[in-house]
């Protein structure tokens, strides 16, 4: 963006809960980086960087810190289950379309999802060169 471009203060908060998930996919820390990445790059986020922790017995959580803001996944796999949240501010990156990559890959027999339309639309952040 150039300094002297405008943009609204606005985003798409998805959050989900998917359930029906084979348990191994759920504790397979690699492979989940790969899916979640994949899934934020189809959905021209812009991935910055990605921590995750395996939890003793089996668990995952995972965060991806993105341009647009951040995504996460917190697996359950002793209940075959997960939360993801996937959030993207402005209009270029697509939260629906991570998780529809996500859901497509995980192939869970539920998917519970909401998205939240975030910010202030009608409120324009005027950028400002430096001085």
């Amino acid at each position: 963006m150039n300094h002297n471009d405008t943009c609204q203060f606005a985003g798409r908060h998805v959050v989900a809960e998917l359930t029906g998930v084979n348990p191994s996919l759920l504790d397979d820390e690699p492979r989940l980086r790969g899916l979640l990445h994949h899934a934020l790059t189809g959905a021209k986020a812009t991935v910055l960087h990605m921590v995750s922790h395996r939890f003793t017995p089996q668990g995952v959580t995972m965060l991806a810190l993105l341009s647009e803001s951040h995504a996460s996944i917190h697996t359950y796999p002793e209940a075959g289950s997960c939360f993801v949240d996937i959030f993207t501010c402005g209009h270029n990156a697509d939260p629906e379309c991570a998780l529809a990559s996500l859901v497509a890959a995980m192939r869970p027999s539920q998917v519970h999802r909401q998205t939240i339309d975030r910010g202030m639309p009608e409120h324009t952040l005027r950028r400002t060169p430096p001085s």
